[in-house]
């Protein structure tokens, strides 16, 4: 069953029964209580819910204490199929699908409406819709015009699903502990700083800085401060950049090093980062599902896919609680491995440790140079020695190799490549085709010409295996949240790692739970493929001890 859903002012709403095709099956049905008229259709049907947006539509549920099992998100839906038209810079909200479903200009979409379910259940605001066209009819009209690439079903069901997780997890949030997260800022930068200053450890380190180079006034917060610091003491320097002040013989690099580390940490997750994302014990940071190209997911502030490993030791399970913490090792290679078919990588791929294996095969038992061939392959890398492994691993594997070789290829020329289950690469700009396109004066491709080119075969070349990763991840995702215990809880995604919160005495249903999702999303993306995908699941206290 097919259910569409309109919020409204004061946790009312609307709700339609709509046959699988989108058209009306019953009238409008105007509900004082969303969430009570919700919560019961849930128990009695299990229905796939049809809404404008799973951000804006599912927290005020969840709010309330109503969890569903399956929707289709229109605006999610709309990004995908635009993108397989190659029409990636096109509006996707549901006023813009609307007119395109009525043959209409499409108007521009005006971004998320953030919503404070703290304070009300539902308080969207008013949708202006082409023709004053009811919500409720637009949701029906818009769903019968996405059903026009069936091809993309998978794919829209997996990201759906995805972003039911997402707001999941932002509901029940990351345990975290404030008084750890305090105790190491203060250990690392000292006490609080007053506004407007420097915490007391990089005070003393500018100091210091400025010390070393003589004395002279140097801020170590400005790039050009520290170029023109370098040139006066008789050193010239491209940049302030951690990897070009390495390579300098001076006493001021080992002090500007720690000073970038740790001002990274003060202004990332500081003090002003704790007062403004974490409360009552957990992290709550808003995921935008598909936020990058490739299908990954992005975050809005709190820089929730970017957590330092040292904070990690602030993110504790609550007392008679675990935390279980599971990666699929080696996520992108396997990936490559199922995509292309390569025989020899298969093989490779039995191992849990796919790097270690692939150096035991084919470089001398050196893992390091065996993950820098892999990467190269998968990101066009070419430097240093980066090409001299990358044609190692061509001999070993040209299967897997020419895979994304031919992507690159598609690339290079201007053409799209899809993941496997059929999101769609943008098209490059038309600077891009105007600057491929050129020639020098004596009719030859320029320098430029090519550079953009290559530069544009290598996002083609990792989009194919990093999508296809994301395509992973996402049905992983909507599997797991249906397989945990009730009192479980996911709350935490970030590329291919997972972390449930649990009772202690779920942690094996819990683990099972994660191993069955991820042989179920191997299953939903590439058949019985006879590529390992392990996701390695260890129950913790703390997530710093996860790794």
């Amino acid at each position: 069953m097919l259910v569409a859903l309109v919020p409204e002012a004061d946790g009312a709403g609307r709700w339609q029964k709509l046959n699988d095709d989108g058209s009306p099956l019953g009238p409008p049905m105007a509900a004082p209580s969303l969430a009570s008229a919700v919560a019961s259709l849930e128990r009695a049907h299990k229905p796939r819910w049809l809404w404008a947006d799973t951000a804006e539509a599912y927290p005020g549920l969840l709010a309330a204490g109503v969890r569903v099992d399956r929707c289709w998100d229109l605006h999610l839906t709309e990004a995908i199929l635009l993108g397989a038209e190659g029409r990636h810079r096109e509006p996707r909200e549901l006023p813009a699908a609307l007119a395109r479903a009525l043959g209409l200009p499409a108007p521009a979409d005006v971004g998320p409406r953030k919503k404070d379910v703290a304070l009300t259940l539902f308080e969207p605001e008013p949708v202006s819709l082409p023709g004053d066209t009811d919500e409720l009819a637009a949701l029906s009209t818009v769903f019968q015009a996405q059903q026009r690439n069936p091809a993309l079903s998978l794919l829209i069901a997996a990201e759906s699903a995805s972003a039911l997780a997402a707001a999941e997890m932002t509901h029940h949030g990351l345990p975290w502990r404030e008084d750890v997260h305090l105790a190491l800022l203060a250990d690392l930068l000292g006490p609080r700083p007053a506004p407007g200053t420097r915490p007391k450890v990089l005070q003393g380190l500018a100091d210091q800085i400025r010390e070393a180079f003589g004395g002279f006034d140097v801020n170590p917060d400005a790039p050009g401060s520290i170029v023109r610091a370098f040139k006066r003491v008789g050193i010239e320097v491209s940049s302030s950049r951690r990897w070009v002040l390495k390579k300098i013989d001076h006493p001021a690099v080992a002090l500007l090093v720690e000073y970038k580390e740790l001002a990274r940490l003060w202004a990332a997750h500081g003090w002003t980062w704790l007062d403004t994302w974490v409360s009552e014990g957990r992290f709550r940071p808003e995921y935008v599902v598909g936020g990058v190209v490739t299908g990954r997911w992005a975050s809005r502030g709190g820089a929730a896919l970017q957590i330092p490993r040292l904070l990690r030791q602030a993110v504790r399970a609550d007392e008679g609680w675990r935390l279980v913490a599971a990666d699929a090792s080696q996520l992108e290679p396997r990936i490559l491995a199922a995509l292309s078919g390569d025989p020899r990588l298969i093989e490779v791929c039995g191992d849990d440790d796919l790097y270690a294996a692939l150096a035991a095969d084919s470089f001398k038992g050196e893992r390091p140079r065996a993950k820098i061939a892999m990467l190269s392959a998968m990101y066009g890398g070419t430097a240093g020695e980066a090409g001299s492994l990358l044609a190692v691993l061509r001999k070993r594997f040209p299967i897997a190799v020419g895979y994304v070789e031919s992507a690159a290829q598609a690339g290079e020329q201007g053409r799209m490549v899809r993941t496997r289950l059929g999101r769609t690469s943008p098209e490059p700009s038309a600077a891009w085709q105007d600057l491929v396109g050129g020639t020098d004066d004596a009719g030859n491709v320029s320098t430029s010409s090519r550079q953009a080119a290559r530069n544009w075969g290598r996002f083609t070349r990792n989009f194919v295996v990093q999508g296809s990763a994301a395509d992973w991840t996402a049905a992983l995702l909507g599997v797991l949240r249906t397989r945990l215990p009730p009192a479980a809880a996911l709350v935490f995604f970030q590329h291919d790692e997972v972390l449930v919160h649990c009772p202690a005495g779920d942690v094996e249903e819990v683990v099972a739970a994660i191993a069955e999702a991820g042989q179920a999303a191997t299953r939903l993306l590439f058949g019985e493929t006879p590529v390992r995908f392990p996701m390695n699941a260890v129950p913790v206290e703390c997530y710093a001890d996860a790794k």
